[in-house]
C-alpha cells in the first residue's frame, strides 16, 4: 500500500489524479490539500510516501511549500507536477530537494512511472529536465548565464507576477505578504537585472520566454 498527498488549489483536478493513482495502486491512500499551510500540517500528520506538489498555488507558493516541506521532513520524496514548462522551473525543483518535476501535459501513465520510482527512493528526471540540468552545471559561475538565474525562488516568483501584469497590490494579496515587501522585491529585481521599470522586466522576460 502506498500513501500519496496531493497539494494543489483545484478541486477537480485533485479528484481526477486521486483517480488515476487509485486505479493504479491498489489501496492506496490519497490526501489531498489545496495551499502550502495544509500541505505542511497533513506532512507532519502521518507517513506519506509521496508528495505531488503544484507550484501555483494561493498565498505561500508551492517552490516555497517545497522548501519548508524539506526543512521539515528531509526525506520525504516531492514529485512536482506544474502547468508551467520545465525549462522555467525544473532545475529551481531539482536544486530545492525535488525528487522529479512534469508538467500537467504529461501522460497518466507517467506520473504513475514517476511515483513508482519516486517511491522507492530513486529520482524521476525527464531528458529534457535532464538537458537543463547539465546545462546548469555548465554556466555555474559563468558570468554570461541570464541574470535572472541570480533572483531567488521568491523573487523570481515576484519577477514572473509583474512581468505578467500583476500589479504590486494585487501580488500582495495573492502571496499574502504586504505591499512595502512587495516593493522591496520588485527594488531588489530591477537592480539584480539591471532594469529601471515594470515595462522592461515584461520586455525581458518575454525575450527570455518565462511569461506565456
Amino acid at each position: 500500500m502506498i500513501n500519496i498527498l496531493l497539494a494543489d488549489d483545484h478541486p477537480y483536478l485533485r479528484r481526477g489524479l486521486a483517480q488515476i493513482l487509485t486505479d493504479e495502486f491498489s489501496g492506496a491512500v490519497i490526501g489531498e490539500t489545496s495551499n502550502v499551510p495544509e500541505l505542511l500540517e497533513q506532512a507532519q500528520q502521518r507517513r506519506w510516501d509521496v508528495v505531488v506538489l503544484d507550484l501555483t498555488m494561493p498565498g505561500r507558493g508551492g517552490l516555497e511549500g517545497l522548501h519548508e516541506l524539506k526543512r521539515l521532513s528531509p526525506n520525504l520524496p516531492v514529485l512536482v507536477l506544474s502547468m508551467h514548462p520545465e525549462d522555467q522551473f525544473a532545475v529551481r525543483v531539482l536544486r530545492a530537494g525535488g525528487a522529479g518535476y512534469l508538467t500537467k501535459e504529461s501522460a497518466p501513465q507517467e506520473l504513475v512511472q514517476a511515483i513508482k520510482v519516486i517511491s522507492r527512493g530513486g529520482k524521476y528526471i525527464t531528458p529534457k529536465a535532464a538537458e537543463l540540468l547539465t546545462s546548469h552545471v555548465h554556466q555555474h559561475g559563468d558570468h554570461e548565464q541570464p541574470l535572472h538565474r541570480s533572483l531567488s525562488d521568491r523573487e523570481d516568483q515576484v519577477f514572473r507576477l509583474i512581468a505578467g501584469g500583476s500589479t504590486i497590490t494585487e501580488i500582495s494579496d495573492q502571496l499574502s505578504l504586504s505591499i512595502k515587501t512587495i516593493s522591496t522585491y520588485r527594488t531588489r529585481i530591477l537592480e539584480k537585472l539591471n532594469l529601471k521599470a515594470n515595462a522592461d522586466l515584461a520586455r525581458y522576460a518575454v525575450q527570455h520566454h518565462l511569461v506565456e
